[in-house]
Protein backbone atom coordinates (compact mmCIF):
# COMPACT_ATOMS: atom_id res chain seq x y z
CA UNK A 1 0.00 0.00 0.00
CA UNK A 2 2.77 2.45 0.93
CA UNK A 3 4.73 1.96 -2.35
CA UNK A 4 1.51 2.69 -4.26
CA UNK A 5 1.00 5.90 -2.29
CA UNK A 6 4.59 6.91 -2.95
CA UNK A 7 4.23 6.35 -6.69
CA UNK A 8 0.95 8.26 -6.76
CA UNK A 9 2.43 11.16 -4.81
CA UNK A 10 5.42 11.22 -7.18
CA UNK A 11 3.09 11.59 -10.16
CA UNK A 12 1.15 14.26 -8.27
CA UNK A 13 4.26 16.36 -7.61
CA UNK A 14 5.41 15.86 -11.18
CA UNK A 15 2.08 17.16 -12.55
CA UNK A 16 2.16 20.11 -10.16
CA UNK A 17 5.66 21.03 -11.29
CA UNK A 18 4.65 20.74 -14.94
CA UNK A 19 1.58 22.89 -14.34
CA UNK A 20 3.72 25.49 -12.61
CA UNK A 21 6.01 25.63 -15.64
CA UNK A 22 3.10 25.75 -18.10
CA UNK A 23 1.97 29.28 -17.31
CA UNK A 24 -0.42 29.51 -20.25
CA UNK A 25 -2.45 26.50 -19.10
CA UNK A 26 -2.59 27.89 -15.57
CA UNK A 27 -3.61 31.30 -16.92
CA UNK A 28 -6.39 29.80 -19.02
CA UNK A 29 -7.70 27.89 -16.01
CA UNK A 30 -8.10 31.23 -14.25
CA UNK A 31 -9.23 33.39 -17.17
CA UNK A 32 -11.93 31.13 -18.68
CA UNK A 33 -14.23 31.12 -15.60
CA UNK A 34 -13.44 34.80 -15.05
CA UNK A 35 -14.55 35.68 -18.57
CA UNK A 36 -17.69 33.57 -18.24
CA UNK A 37 -18.57 35.33 -14.99
CA UNK A 38 -18.10 38.78 -16.53
CA UNK A 39 -19.99 37.90 -19.72
CA UNK A 40 -23.00 36.32 -18.05
CA UNK A 41 -23.12 38.64 -15.09
CA UNK A 42 -22.33 41.98 -16.71
CA UNK A 43 -22.31 41.98 -20.51
CA UNK A 44 -25.19 39.60 -21.24
CA UNK A 45 -28.50 41.35 -20.72
CA UNK A 46 -31.91 40.21 -21.96
CA UNK A 47 -33.51 43.52 -20.94
CA UNK A 48 -32.98 45.39 -24.16
CA UNK A 49 -32.31 49.11 -23.76
CA UNK A 50 -31.30 51.97 -26.03
CA UNK A 51 -32.25 50.27 -29.29
CA UNK A 52 -30.98 52.53 -32.11
CA UNK A 53 -33.95 53.91 -34.03
CA UNK A 54 -34.60 56.55 -36.66
CA UNK A 55 -37.24 59.26 -36.57
CA UNK A 56 -39.26 60.49 -39.53
CA UNK A 57 -40.97 63.61 -38.24
CA UNK A 58 -43.42 64.72 -40.93
CA UNK A 59 -45.27 66.91 -38.45
CA UNK A 60 -42.43 69.16 -37.22
CA UNK A 61 -44.54 70.51 -34.37
CA UNK A 62 -44.09 70.90 -30.65
CA UNK A 63 -46.31 67.87 -30.10
CA UNK A 64 -44.07 65.69 -32.26
CA UNK A 65 -40.97 66.79 -30.38
CA UNK A 66 -42.60 66.10 -27.01
CA UNK A 67 -43.78 62.71 -28.26
CA UNK A 68 -40.25 61.78 -29.35
CA UNK A 69 -38.92 62.78 -25.93
CA UNK A 70 -41.57 60.67 -24.20
CA UNK A 71 -40.62 57.65 -26.29
CA UNK A 72 -36.92 58.12 -25.56
CA UNK A 73 -37.70 58.52 -21.86
CA UNK A 74 -38.77 54.87 -21.75
CA UNK A 75 -35.07 53.95 -22.33
CA UNK A 76 -36.22 51.18 -24.64
CA UNK A 77 -35.13 53.10 -27.74
CA UNK A 78 -32.55 55.77 -28.55
CA UNK A 79 -32.89 58.10 -31.52
CA UNK A 80 -29.66 57.93 -33.51
CA UNK A 81 -30.83 58.98 -36.98
CA UNK A 82 -33.35 61.42 -38.45
CA UNK A 83 -34.73 61.20 -41.97
CA UNK A 84 -37.12 63.26 -44.03
CA UNK A 85 -38.90 60.35 -45.75
CA UNK A 86 -40.01 56.85 -44.86
CA UNK A 87 -38.03 55.16 -47.71
CA UNK A 88 -34.81 56.61 -46.27
CA UNK A 89 -35.65 55.15 -42.86
CA UNK A 90 -36.49 51.78 -44.42
CA UNK A 91 -33.10 51.78 -46.17
CA UNK A 92 -31.42 52.46 -42.82
CA UNK A 93 -33.24 49.47 -41.30
CA UNK A 94 -32.22 47.31 -44.24
CA UNK A 95 -28.55 48.23 -43.81
CA UNK A 96 -28.73 47.66 -40.00
CA UNK A 97 -27.87 51.26 -39.14
CA UNK A 98 -31.04 51.32 -37.04
CA UNK A 99 -33.43 48.63 -35.86
CA UNK A 100 -36.66 50.56 -36.22
CA UNK A 101 -38.16 53.82 -37.45
CA UNK A 102 -40.63 56.03 -35.59
CA UNK A 103 -42.87 57.73 -38.15
CA UNK A 104 -44.89 60.76 -37.04
CA UNK A 105 -47.45 61.74 -39.71
CA UNK A 106 -48.14 65.26 -40.90
CA UNK A 107 -51.58 65.25 -39.26
CA UNK A 108 -50.16 64.25 -35.88
CA UNK A 109 -51.85 67.11 -33.99
CA UNK A 110 -55.23 66.11 -35.41
CA UNK A 111 -54.71 62.45 -34.56
CA UNK A 112 -53.67 63.27 -31.00
CA UNK A 113 -56.69 65.50 -30.52
CA UNK A 114 -59.05 62.79 -31.77
CA UNK A 115 -57.24 59.76 -30.31
CA UNK A 116 -59.44 57.51 -28.14
CA UNK A 117 -56.22 56.45 -26.42
CA UNK A 118 -56.27 59.85 -24.75
CA UNK A 119 -59.96 59.86 -24.06
CA UNK A 120 -60.31 63.02 -26.20
CA UNK A 121 -62.15 61.44 -29.11
CA UNK A 122 -65.52 59.79 -29.14
CA UNK A 123 -65.11 56.06 -28.53
CA UNK A 124 -68.55 55.28 -29.91
CA UNK A 125 -67.89 57.19 -33.12
CA UNK A 126 -67.47 55.25 -36.35
CA UNK A 127 -65.38 58.01 -37.84
CA UNK A 128 -62.20 56.44 -39.28
CA UNK A 129 -60.16 59.39 -37.98
CA UNK A 130 -60.88 58.51 -34.34
CA UNK A 131 -59.65 54.90 -34.68
CA UNK A 132 -56.31 55.73 -36.24
CA UNK A 133 -53.15 55.34 -34.11
CA UNK A 134 -51.19 58.45 -33.29
CA UNK A 135 -47.98 57.32 -35.05
CA UNK A 136 -46.32 54.25 -36.51
CA UNK A 137 -43.33 52.05 -35.72
CA UNK A 138 -41.56 50.30 -38.59
CA UNK A 139 -39.54 47.52 -36.94
CA UNK A 140 -36.88 45.06 -38.05
CA UNK A 141 -38.73 41.88 -37.13
CA UNK A 142 -35.81 39.58 -37.93
CA UNK A 143 -34.72 39.82 -34.28
CA UNK A 144 -37.70 38.68 -32.23
CA UNK A 145 -36.33 40.08 -28.97
CA UNK A 146 -35.85 43.55 -30.46
CA UNK A 147 -39.26 43.41 -32.10
CA UNK A 148 -40.91 42.34 -28.83
CA UNK A 149 -39.31 45.23 -26.92
CA UNK A 150 -40.59 47.84 -29.38
CA UNK A 151 -44.02 46.18 -29.62
CA UNK A 152 -44.30 46.77 -25.88
CA UNK A 153 -44.52 50.49 -26.71
CA UNK A 154 -47.64 49.91 -28.81
CA UNK A 155 -50.02 50.81 -25.99
CA UNK A 156 -47.79 53.44 -24.43
CA UNK A 157 -50.06 55.87 -22.52
CA UNK A 158 -49.94 59.51 -23.53
CA UNK A 159 -51.99 60.80 -20.62
CA UNK A 160 -48.98 62.77 -19.32
CA UNK A 161 -49.08 64.83 -22.49
CA UNK A 162 -52.59 66.19 -21.87
CA UNK A 163 -53.20 65.04 -18.30
CA UNK A 164 -56.10 62.85 -19.38
CA UNK A 165 -56.97 59.32 -18.34
CA UNK A 166 -56.13 56.96 -21.22
CA UNK A 167 -58.54 54.62 -22.94
CA UNK A 168 -56.57 51.50 -23.93
CA UNK A 169 -59.19 50.23 -26.46
CA UNK A 170 -57.14 51.61 -29.36
CA UNK A 171 -53.34 51.19 -29.59
CA UNK A 172 -51.39 54.40 -29.34
CA UNK A 173 -48.94 53.36 -32.05
CA UNK A 174 -49.26 51.11 -35.05
CA UNK A 175 -46.42 48.57 -35.31
CA UNK A 176 -45.37 47.16 -38.69
CA UNK A 177 -42.92 44.25 -38.53
CA UNK A 178 -40.68 43.93 -41.57
CA UNK A 179 -38.87 40.76 -42.73
CA UNK A 180 -40.42 38.45 -40.12
CA UNK A 181 -44.01 39.54 -39.46
CA UNK A 182 -44.92 36.17 -37.88
CA UNK A 183 -42.00 36.57 -35.44
CA UNK A 184 -40.82 33.02 -36.03
CA UNK A 185 -37.71 32.29 -33.98
CA UNK A 186 -36.23 29.97 -36.62
CA UNK A 187 -36.04 32.87 -39.09
CA UNK A 188 -33.60 34.57 -36.75
CA UNK A 189 -31.76 31.52 -35.39
CA UNK A 190 -30.88 29.59 -38.58
CA UNK A 191 -28.80 32.32 -40.31
CA UNK A 192 -27.07 33.12 -37.03
CA UNK A 193 -26.29 29.45 -36.59
CA UNK A 194 -24.12 29.63 -39.70
CA UNK A 195 -21.87 32.15 -37.98
CA UNK A 196 -21.66 30.13 -34.76
CA UNK A 197 -20.81 26.81 -36.44
CA UNK A 198 -18.28 28.40 -38.79
CA UNK A 199 -16.64 30.21 -35.86
CA UNK A 200 -16.26 27.00 -33.89
CA UNK A 201 -15.07 24.74 -36.69
CA UNK A 202 -12.86 27.14 -38.65
CA UNK A 203 -10.94 28.43 -35.63
CA UNK A 204 -10.58 24.91 -34.20
CA UNK A 205 -9.31 23.51 -37.50
CA UNK A 206 -6.47 25.98 -37.90
CA UNK A 207 -5.62 26.81 -34.27
CA UNK A 208 -3.57 23.62 -34.05
CA UNK A 209 -2.28 23.60 -37.64
CA UNK A 210 1.29 24.77 -36.96
CA UNK A 211 1.47 23.06 -33.57
CA UNK A 212 0.43 19.77 -35.16
CA UNK A 213 3.25 20.00 -37.70
CA UNK A 214 5.72 20.56 -34.89
CA UNK A 215 4.42 17.68 -32.74
CA UNK A 216 4.36 15.25 -35.68
CA UNK A 217 7.94 16.07 -36.59
CA UNK A 218 7.06 17.66 -39.93
CA UNK A 219 8.66 21.00 -39.07
CA UNK A 220 12.08 19.82 -40.28
CA UNK A 221 10.60 19.03 -43.70
CA UNK A 222 8.92 22.44 -43.90
CA UNK A 223 12.17 24.16 -42.99
CA UNK A 224 13.99 22.45 -45.87
CA UNK A 225 11.36 23.38 -48.45
CA UNK A 226 11.40 26.69 -50.36
CA UNK A 227 7.83 27.46 -49.28
CA UNK A 228 7.44 30.92 -47.80
CA UNK A 229 5.51 31.61 -44.57
CA UNK A 230 2.67 33.45 -46.35
CA UNK A 231 2.40 30.61 -48.89
CA UNK A 232 2.24 28.10 -46.04
CA UNK A 233 -0.56 30.03 -44.36
CA UNK A 234 -2.61 30.31 -47.55
CA UNK A 235 -2.09 26.64 -48.33
CA UNK A 236 -3.22 25.73 -44.83
CA UNK A 237 -6.55 27.52 -45.07
CA UNK A 238 -7.66 26.66 -48.63
CA UNK A 239 -8.99 23.13 -47.83
CA UNK A 240 -11.01 24.44 -44.90
CA UNK A 241 -12.61 27.14 -47.04
CA UNK A 242 -14.41 24.42 -49.01
CA UNK A 243 -15.45 22.70 -45.78
CA UNK A 244 -16.91 25.98 -44.51
CA UNK A 245 -18.87 26.51 -47.72
CA UNK A 246 -20.28 22.98 -47.48
CA UNK A 247 -21.33 23.61 -43.87
CA UNK A 248 -23.04 26.85 -44.92
CA UNK A 249 -24.91 25.11 -47.72
CA UNK A 250 -26.09 22.36 -45.35
CA UNK A 251 -27.37 24.77 -42.69
CA UNK A 252 -29.12 27.17 -45.05
CA UNK A 253 -30.43 24.38 -47.30
CA UNK A 254 -31.95 22.39 -44.46
CA UNK A 255 -33.14 25.60 -42.82
CA UNK A 256 -35.02 26.47 -46.01
CA UNK A 257 -36.53 22.99 -46.34
CA UNK A 258 -37.41 22.38 -42.70
CA UNK A 259 -38.10 25.86 -41.33
CA UNK A 260 -38.93 27.84 -44.50
CA UNK A 261 -36.09 30.28 -43.91
CA UNK A 262 -35.84 32.52 -47.00
CA UNK A 263 -32.65 32.85 -48.98
CA UNK A 264 -33.29 36.29 -50.39
CA UNK A 265 -32.03 37.44 -53.76
CA UNK A 266 -28.47 38.30 -52.72
CA UNK A 267 -26.89 34.87 -53.23
CA UNK A 268 -23.63 36.25 -54.66
CA UNK A 269 -23.36 38.71 -51.80
CA UNK A 270 -24.06 35.89 -49.35
CA UNK A 271 -21.35 33.75 -50.98
CA UNK A 272 -18.77 36.54 -50.91
CA UNK A 273 -19.61 37.53 -47.33
CA UNK A 274 -19.37 33.91 -46.17
CA UNK A 275 -15.98 33.58 -47.89
CA UNK A 276 -14.74 36.64 -46.05
CA UNK A 277 -15.91 35.33 -42.69
CA UNK A 278 -14.40 31.88 -43.28
CA UNK A 279 -11.11 33.52 -44.22
CA UNK A 280 -11.18 35.81 -41.19
CA UNK A 281 -11.92 32.91 -38.81
CA UNK A 282 -9.22 30.73 -40.36
CA UNK A 283 -6.64 33.50 -40.13
CA UNK A 284 -7.53 34.02 -36.47
CA UNK A 285 -6.99 30.31 -35.87
CA UNK A 286 -3.60 30.49 -37.59
CA UNK A 287 -2.51 33.35 -35.35
CA UNK A 288 -3.46 31.28 -32.30
CA UNK A 289 -1.55 28.32 -33.74
CA UNK A 290 1.64 30.36 -34.03
CA UNK A 291 1.32 31.41 -30.38
CA UNK A 292 0.50 28.01 -28.86
CA UNK A 293 3.30 25.59 -27.98
CA UNK A 294 1.12 22.46 -27.87
CA UNK A 295 -2.26 21.27 -29.08
CA UNK A 296 -3.56 21.49 -25.53
CA UNK A 297 -2.64 25.16 -25.41
CA UNK A 298 -4.19 25.66 -28.85
CA UNK A 299 -7.45 24.13 -27.62
CA UNK A 300 -7.44 26.29 -24.50
CA UNK A 301 -6.79 29.45 -26.50
CA UNK A 302 -9.57 28.52 -28.92
CA UNK A 303 -12.06 28.21 -26.07
CA UNK A 304 -10.76 31.47 -24.64
CA UNK A 305 -11.56 33.24 -27.95
CA UNK A 306 -14.77 31.39 -28.83
CA UNK A 307 -16.60 32.15 -25.58
CA UNK A 308 -16.75 35.94 -25.96
CA UNK A 309 -16.97 35.67 -29.74
CA UNK A 310 -20.19 33.64 -29.60
CA UNK A 311 -21.78 35.25 -26.58
CA UNK A 312 -21.16 38.82 -27.74
CA UNK A 313 -21.99 38.26 -31.41
CA UNK A 314 -25.70 38.98 -31.01
CA UNK A 315 -26.71 35.39 -31.73
CA UNK A 316 -28.43 34.64 -28.42
CA UNK A 317 -28.52 38.04 -26.74
CA UNK A 318 -29.25 41.34 -28.48
CA UNK A 319 -26.17 43.39 -29.26
CA UNK A 320 -28.09 46.52 -28.25
CA UNK A 321 -28.67 45.14 -24.75
CA UNK A 322 -24.97 45.00 -23.95
CA UNK A 323 -23.02 47.75 -22.17
CA UNK A 324 -20.98 50.04 -24.39
CA UNK A 325 -17.69 48.45 -23.29
CA UNK A 326 -18.98 44.98 -24.21
CA UNK A 327 -20.09 46.31 -27.61
CA UNK A 328 -16.57 47.61 -28.27
CA UNK A 329 -15.16 44.18 -27.38
CA UNK A 330 -17.75 42.48 -29.60
CA UNK A 331 -16.73 44.62 -32.57
CA UNK A 332 -13.24 43.07 -32.43
CA UNK A 333 -14.55 39.60 -33.32
CA UNK A 334 -15.46 38.52 -36.88
CA UNK A 335 -18.60 36.73 -35.67
CA UNK A 336 -20.29 40.01 -34.67
CA UNK A 337 -19.86 41.50 -38.13
CA UNK A 338 -20.87 38.30 -39.91
CA UNK A 339 -24.00 38.00 -37.77
CA UNK A 340 -25.16 41.37 -39.12
CA UNK A 341 -24.09 40.47 -42.64
CA UNK A 342 -25.78 37.09 -43.00
CA UNK A 343 -29.02 38.23 -41.37
CA UNK A 344 -28.99 41.20 -43.72
CA UNK A 345 -28.36 39.04 -46.80
CA UNK A 346 -30.86 36.30 -45.93
CA UNK A 347 -33.64 38.15 -44.11
CA UNK A 348 -33.53 41.81 -45.15
CA UNK A 349 -32.35 41.34 -48.74
CA UNK A 350 -29.45 43.69 -48.02
CA UNK A 351 -26.39 43.76 -50.23
CA UNK A 352 -22.67 44.26 -49.77
CA UNK A 353 -23.10 47.98 -50.42
CA UNK A 354 -25.65 48.24 -47.59
CA UNK A 355 -23.28 46.53 -45.12
CA UNK A 356 -20.02 47.95 -46.44
CA UNK A 357 -18.66 48.77 -42.96
CA UNK A 358 -18.79 45.13 -41.90
CA UNK A 359 -17.43 44.00 -45.28
CA UNK A 360 -14.44 46.33 -45.06
CA UNK A 361 -13.73 45.31 -41.47
CA UNK A 362 -13.85 41.62 -42.43
CA UNK A 363 -11.48 42.16 -45.36
CA UNK A 364 -9.04 44.02 -43.11
CA UNK A 365 -9.19 41.33 -40.42
CA UNK A 366 -8.55 38.57 -42.96
CA UNK A 367 -5.55 40.28 -44.55
CA UNK A 368 -4.00 41.41 -41.26
CA UNK A 369 -4.58 37.98 -39.72
CA UNK A 370 -2.73 36.24 -42.56
CA UNK A 371 0.13 38.73 -42.38
CA UNK A 372 0.40 38.39 -38.59
CA UNK A 373 0.42 34.57 -38.79
CA UNK A 374 3.06 34.60 -41.54
CA UNK A 375 5.18 37.11 -39.61
CA UNK A 376 5.04 35.06 -36.42
CA UNK A 377 5.88 31.77 -38.16
CA UNK A 378 9.61 31.18 -38.24
CA UNK A 379 11.23 28.37 -40.22
CA UNK A 380 13.28 27.07 -37.35
CA UNK A 381 12.78 24.43 -34.68
CA UNK A 382 12.98 26.76 -31.66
Amino acid sequence: MIPGINRTSAIFFKEMAQLRRDRMTFGMAIMIPLIQLILFGYAINTNVRDIPVAVVDQSQTGISRVLIQMVEATRVVKVTERYATVPEAEAAIKSARVRAAFVLPGDLASRVARSPALGLGTPASTDEETSRPVAQWIVDGSDTMIAGSIKALRNMPLDELFRQAPNRSTPTFEVALFFNPEQRTAINIVPGLVGIILSMTMIMFTSSAIVRERERGNMEMLINTPVRPIELMIGKIIPYIFIGLVQTAIILGLGHLLFKVPFGDKLLDLFFGTLLFIGASLSLGLVLSTIAQSQLQATQMTIFVLLPSILLSGFMFPYEGMPVIAQYVAEAFPATHFMRMIRGFVLRDAGLADLYRDVLWMCGFFVLGLIAAAFRFKKRLD
